[in-house]
C-alpha cells in the first residue's frame, strides 16, 4: 500500500531526501509521492512535522 500526502503537507520538503527510492517529488506548490515507485516503507511518513503523509 503506497502513501499519499494530504492536504495538511506545508511543502517544507522533509520527506523528499529521506525517500530510499525518490518516490516523493513537488506537484502544483504540494509534494506528491507516486504510487508506482512507493515501496511502502513509511520513512517520509516518519519525517513529515505536520504528520500529512498517510498509508493510502
Amino acid at each position: 500500500m503506497a502513501y499519499k500526502v494530504t492536504d495538511g503537507c506545508v511543502n517544507c520538503g522533509a520527506c523528499e531526501p529521506e525517500c530510499p527510492v525518490e518516490a516523493i517529488s513537488e506537484k502544483d506548490g504540494l509534494r506528491w509521492i507516486d504510487p508506482a515507485k512507493c515501496t511502502s516503507c513509511g520513512t517520509c511518513a516518519g519525517v513529515c512535522p505536520t504528520e500529512a503523509i498517510i498509508a493510502d
